[in-house]
């Protein structure tokens, strides 16, 4: 997920429910149309009865107003619905949803939780007590903060160089970068999605980069690292992880402020990368349905640990429909 101006998803809009709404066949309903074309279904107020007429298979997680289109969304409920399930598009913070009735949930697109984090978290625990969640709650409450590279850097894992800022720590970039002898950083959220507040920075000194300095660090804890220039010739590689195994692996550009993300069709997976995310997987003690692994190459040439992204992220079902489908199969096997 990344960046991006909002779509138009709180348009009503009349007609028919799609084939994976059948729960909602026989009641008044509106719809939500997102820019894409996917409806998805909120109950009539004050019916909770409504809920309980039908159980429904899986619930696919989004939000009410989703940050961009999900390009996995539709091909996603499509193959549900061809592989004789009942996928339901239900938003995180719809506060009317009984969650008890869908037998596996399943998170995709919840883009907008890095704005309402606790809420977001909270979310989780209750959701996860009455449904299935994928991926776990404990992983989804450890993956949110992106502490948890220091965790498996920590455990040995090769990560990108970071340095950590917490809320309140007055400290210039430019010392950062000079004590670290980084001289072109990127600069991020600790707590953040796609391009959110993330900018490239050769002079701290300028003041583009210092008023984009005391923007980040207000109220927040932030992460710096430096730029590794391979991602302009290699590109960053993303790893699809699915149900046990890698599938496929995309090239992605550099995504910085509101820069595009240009993906790559489906691409080998060099041994090397497949080496180290699988390692990660692997550190990981609970069950996943589903991971995105994201390299960059360090000036040696080795893989380094970028991203893992454990909670909502784009798995680029588009590229490897081998992977739509194992993604399909391994929804249906916990149900």
């Amino acid at each position: 997920m990344g960046g991006g101006r909002l779509c138009d998803l709180c348009r009503v809009a009349g007609g028919g429910p799609p084939p994976w709404t059948g729960v909602y066949r026989s009641h008044a309903r509106r719809s939500l149309t997102s820019a894409f074309g996917v409806r998805f279904f909120t109950p009539p107020a004050g019916s909770r009865a409504f809920w309980k007429t039908d159980r429904v298979s899986v619930a696919i997680v989004t939000c009410k107003v989703l940050p961009e289109p999900d390009a996995d969304e539709s091909l996603l409920m499509h193959a549900l619905t061809d592989a004789g399930l009942s996928p339901t598009l239900v938003a995180w913070d719809d506060d009317s949803v009984d969650w008890s009735v869908f037998a596996v949930t399943v998170l995709r697109s919840p883009w907008n939780y890095i704005d309402h984090l606790d809420a977001f978290l909270d979310w989780t625990v209750k959701a996860g007590a009455q449904t299935h969640l994928y991926n776990p709650v404990e992983v989804v409450q450890w993956n949110t903060h992106k502490g948890y590279l220091r965790d498996l850097a920590r455990r040995g894992v090769p990560v990108v160089p970071t340095a950590w800022i917490g809320v309140g720590e007055e400290l210039e970039l430019a010392d950062i970068m000079a004590d670290r002898g980084w001289h072109d950083v990127v600069a991020k959220p600790v707590v953040g999605a796609g391009s959110f507040l993330t900018e490239r920075i050769t002079d701290p000194a300028s003041m583009q980069a210092q008023a984009f300095w005391r923007e980040l660090c207000t109220d927040r804890e932030v992460m710096v690292q430096p730029y590794l220039t391979s991602v302009e010739e290699y590109g960053e590689r993303s790893l699809m992880w699915i149900d046990g195994e890698l599938t496929h692996s995309i090239r992605k550009s550099p995504r910085l402020g509101d820069a595009p993300e240009q993906v790559s069709d489906a691409l080998p997976i060099a041994h090397v990368e497949r080496e180290l995310a699988e390692a990660v997987i692997a550190d990981i003690p609970q069950s996943l349905l589903y991971a995105r692994i994201d390299l960059i190459r360090d000036e040696h040439d080795q893989p380094l640990l970028a991203e893992l992204e454990l909670v909502e992220p784009s798995l680029f079902l588009r590229q490897e429909p081998a992977a739509l489908k194992r993604l399909v199969r391994g929804i249906a096997a916990r149900l």
